[in-house]
């Protein structure tokens, strides 16, 4: 097989393939050796400095990525702008990992595990390996997520039942300024006036409007399964 139809056959991302298995086991594995080698070694500077290193890379990512597409290929502006909850937070996770606020990281707990974990379940992949695209898509979801899990397990940050709501409609305001962005754009950003093309959990929840109301009608007990493991672990501490 030539080189060129083997890259035409790895650009078909399915879910369960070996191009969707692949690199969640690689960052699974790198997170792991990541937190202990962290709990182990570092002090608390090393801790800090080697999460807000991650954060930039994840950032970096995506900011090349733009620059490249706005540079060399047909960059749109109602469909390609970082304002999908993923890619706006790959933009901002430097301000987290520099500041590490326990109220962002309030927020951020439950979008990045609620969403990002969707993504890596169900991915939207334009271009599939060994696309630009294909690693950007990765690197910014499976980082997000160590990222995360780096706070949760080294700097020991655990949300709250309050935590639940605070989110919540942090995530109502994320969704009243992308209804104006989509307005003025005529636009389609998280989604909000159609289902993306690719498979995804909305896929069930029915047509426009319904998939979005259900979709909210689902956040705080999806948010609150999210904090349940933090719940049982803080009882079991009690006891």
């Amino acid at each position: 097989m030539e080189l060129g139809s083997l890259f035409i056959v790895l650009a078909k991302v399915t879910i369960g393939s070996f191009q969707h298995i692949f690199p969640i086991l690689i960052a699974a594995g790198f997170t792991i050796i990541l937190i202990k080698y962290s709990k182990k070694n570092f002090g608390l500077f090393q801790k800090q400095s080697a999460v807000h290193y991650l954060g930039w890379f994840v950032s970096v990512t995506l900011i090349a990525f733009h620059a490249y597409r706005m540079l060399f290929d047909n960059y749109n502006f109602k469909t390609d702008l970082p304002l999908y909850l993923c890619s706006l937070l790959a933009l901002l996770i430097p301000i987290f990992t520099y500041y590490r606020k326990y109220w962002m990281f309030e927020i951020l707990v439950f979008w990045i595990i609620g969403g990002t974990l969707q993504a890596v379940i169900t991915p939207d992949i334009t271009d599939g390996f060994p696309s630009f695209d294909y690693f950007r898509y990765w690197i910014i979801h499976l980082g997000l997520l160590a990222i995360i899990f780096y706070f949760i397990f080294v700097f020991k940050m655990k949300p709250t039942l309050s935590s639940v709501f605070k989110s919540f409609l942090a995530l109502q305001l994320y969704v009243v300024i992308m209804i104006g962005i989509n307005y003025l754009l005529h636009s389609n950003y998280f989604y909000l006036n159609e289902k993306p093309k690719s498979a995804s959990l909305l896929d069930y929840f029915g047509e426009w409007p319904y998939y979005i109301l259900i979709g909210q009608l689902i956040i705080i007990p999806l948010f609150l399964l999210i904090y349940l493991p933090f719940h049982l672990s803080k009882r079991k501490k009690i006891t």
